[in-house]
This record gives C-alpha cells, structure tokens and sequence, in this order.
C-alpha cells in the first residue's frame, strides 16, 4: 500500500504592514471588558470576602465594571489612557490629532454624563484609576469595604 503524499501548504509572504495598519491593528487589540487591572481589583475583593458583585451589570448606566446591585454601590475602573488620568497627565498621541482630541473629549463627556445618572439614582459611584491601583491595591479595597458596609451615602469618589 503507498503512503498518501500530503501537499504542503506553503503560505504567501504578505508585504510589510504599513505603521498606520501596524496601529490600527495594535488598537484592534485593547479590551474595553475584563482588562488587566478589573481582574487584578476583581481577585482582591474576592479575597478581601465581598464576593457578590455583577460584572459589567447592563441595568446600570454605563455597565460598571464592577456593581453590587443590592449596595446601590458601582464601580468603574479607568484605564489612564482612555480617560485621560488626572494623576497621570498623558501627552496625547502625535498623529491624527484631532481624532484623539474628539475621542477623548467624547469619553469625558460619557463618564460625567453617567456620575449624574448615578447621583440622581441615589446610587454611589466610584472612579478608581488604573495607575492607583498598581499603586496601592489595598487602599482601593478597604475603601470599597468601606462603602459596601454602608459608610455614608452621600460619598462620590473620583479619587
């Protein structure tokens, strides 16, 4: 019996992309859900025992990242770059200027639109950056703890 050949499949090069390909693809990549520092606070609560949050919970404004519905208690966590960090101060990108100037201003807009919503709902809302928390984790934590044990209402963190 003769062994069946197999063809081999040989790939065509493709040319080089250009920078403006390598970008768009490099951007194609940022998660908006379950980034790096969401999994890195979301592991820390769980062992700091407040378990019972909803992930991205669509019933309220924005979809926090993390939310405890039963707390009226939501949490965002901004990414630096996204949000323009206050801490931070990022330069913005040195192409397309005004593309980012508008995204940026857009994104501003979305999260104060959404403190209101929250305020007005009577809900508790809190900002936590993603440089704070590579900073200094565990402050992010107590002060979570803080609020879900009822610690007054009427705190809005931006912090």
């Amino acid at each position: 019996m003769a062994a069946k050949r197999r063809k081999r499949k040989y790939k065509v090069p493709q040319p080089p992309l250009t920078a403006q390909e390598k970008v768009s693809r490099y951007m194609r990549g940022n998660k908006s859900k379950n980034t790096k520092p969401e999994l890195m606070l979301r592991k820390a609560l769980w062992h700091g025992g407040l378990r019972g949050y909803r992930v991205h919970w669509p019933k309220a404004p924005g979809k926090p990242d993390i939310c405890y519905p039963s707390r009226r208690l939501a949490i965002f966590i901004h990414g630096c770059f996204w949000h323009r960090c206050p801490y931070c101060q990022l330069s913005l990108p040195k192409t397309n200027v005004t593309f980012w100037q508008d995204k940026f201003e857009k994104n501003i807009t979305r999260d104060n639109r959404y403190q209101q919503l929250y305020r007005e709902a009577g809900w508790q809302r809190i900002v936590i950056w993603e440089c704070q928390l590579q900073q200094n984790l565990t402050s992010s934590v107590i002060l979570i703890q803080e609020l879900h044990r009822g610690v007054p209402s009427s705190w809005e963190i931006a912090a």
